[in-house]
């Protein structure tokens, strides 16, 4: 599953930038100097994060929200349950059927956690692009209504799929990974009007040749650390893993 990113604004600000620039009419609805640096953050925190949409770039809460959720007091209960949606079930899902037909959209991270499980051990690893650019998560989103203050909430979840060959190997328990989109499928990919079959297509395990992953410190597994520091994505080797050799 995909459950901690890293969002750092030196790379995801210019990839967002890189972005407005090369689309006219693009609306930004945020300030990067209001934007803290997030080096390693759980989606349980339910972090308000960039979210590029068809004609704007917003900040989104992570978990989506249905629009049949009535009261505010279960929002958090169903925010923990809808960090990640499966491609496979995405179109039968009562929570997501609605959003993945119209409301895609992209979260940039420069890079996501994931923990294999080791004898009587589990081993965390930072992913990221190989190019050492970001990547494009794809995801699908919701604005819920209270429907008693009439404040709204825009929230997304992330999309999973199968893992590639690396990704199984890292997370050996689930076999999943994040969606990760092209750059030149981000258009078709928020476009409301694109048709499913092609939204399906998009849909599938990223090229492991354009991923790299190390093995990091033992702290990014307690969620009681301070884990928002750029060190945690140190490589620390084990010899369980000899990651060298499979992800060099």
């Amino acid at each position: 599953m995909c459950f901690t990113i890293s969002v750092t604004t030196n790379k995801t600000k210019k990839a967002i930038l890189d972005y407005l620039n090369s689309n006219a009419g693009v609306q930004m609805h945020f300030d990067f100097d209001d934007f803290g640096e997030k080096h390693l953050v759980s989606g349980f925190s339910h972090p308000e994060l960039p979210i590029v949409k068809q004609g704007s770039i917003e900040l989104g809460e992570w978990g989506l929200v249905p629009s049949f959720v009535v009261r505010e007091e279960q929002v958090r209960d169903i925010q923990n349950k809808t960090l990640n949606a499966r491609n496979d079930t995405i179109y039968e899902r009562k929570s997501y059927k609605n959003s993945i037909v119209n409301k895609r959209c992209v979260l940039v991270v420069d890079g996501f956690f994931e923990w294999r499980h080791a004898p009587n051990q589990k081993i965390p690893y930072y992913i990221y692009p190989k190019d050492g650019t970001v990547f494009y998560l794809g995801c699908i989103y919701n604005t819920w209504t209270d429907k008693e203050t009439g404040e709204m909430k825009d929230t997304f979840s992330i999309i999973t799929t199968d893992a590639n060959p690396m990704m199984e190997f890292i997370h050996n328990s689930k076999k999943r990974m994040p969606l990760i989109i092209r750059k030149d499928d981000i258009a078709a990919w928020i476009d409301p009007e694109t048709n499913a079959e092609t939204v399906v297509h998009l849909m599938k395990p990223y090229d492991e040749s354009q991923m790299s992953a190390h093995t990091i410190s033992k702290d990014a597994s307690y969620a009681s650390k301070n884990r928002n520091y750029p060190e945690i994505k140190d490589e620390v080797v084990y010899n369980e893993t000899r990651q060298g050799d499979l992800f060099g």
